[in-house]
């Protein structure tokens, strides 16, 4: 590990995990029924899921910025969010990334060829479409790898101030506690992207 940080949320919410000291491999994940991707163009991804961006972003020793959920206890992902109507998704991840982190410094260095879904679980499904008034079955994402360009110190989870802040700490982590640290919906398609990047990744 690191590098953690505190957002203004109190530290009794926050729980940061003990890693073991290292991973040898990513493991071996089944692909589940609620998982599947889509090499759907630019402009149509799957039907009936929110056009949405992620966002892995490494520093120099290629580790992976991941950050822990305010809203789901011990549950850390990278970044992601919305696409808005008519956005292009590589302004979305450039704003998403700002937003949620206040990162400027980073440039895109690759890009996944398509859009991965995951279905949300039937109650993360009731509480996010009653909270967007829609009826999405899941997220279809685009994913993106950044390079950061700056310095810690610019890292800051109230994010530029245009949106509620999502983070309580944050870390530069490897692959493996990534994939291992995500809940459990997500981890088929944060599997796909760590493999989609792990030429940039060794």
């Amino acid at each position: 590990m690191v590098l953690c940080r505190f957002a203004y949320s109190p530290a009794s919410h926050l729980s940061f995990p003990k890693y073991p000291p290292k991973y040898a491999k990513l493991p071996s994940l089944p692909l589940s029924a609620a998982w599947r991707y889509s090499t759907s163009t630019m402009e149509a991804p799957p039907e009936g899921y929110r056009k949405n961006v992620g966002i892995c972003l490494i520093n120099n020793q290629k580790k992976v910025f991941s950050a822990s959920r305010l809203d789901i206890p011990n549950s850390w992902q990278m970044p992601q969010g919305g696409i808005d109507e008519g956005e292009d998704p590589r302004n979305a991840a450039i704003r998403e990334l700002r937003e949620e982190t206040g990162v400027t410094s980073a440039e895109i260095i690759a890009e996944a060829p398509f859009w991965l879904t995951y279905d949300f679980p039937p109650k993360v499904r009731e509480r996010l479409n009653l909270q967007w008034g829609t009826d999405w079955k899941g997220q279809a994402q685009k994913w993106f790898l950044f390079k950061f360009t700056g310095q810690d110190q610019e890292i800051n989870l109230l994010g530029d101030g245009t949106e509620k802040p999502e983070f309580g700490q944050w870390s530069w982590i490897s692959p493996e506690q990534v994939l291992k640290l995500a809940v459990d919906f997500k981890k088929p398609v944060y599997k796909e992207v760590l493999v989609s990047f792990a030429p940039h990744l060794q």
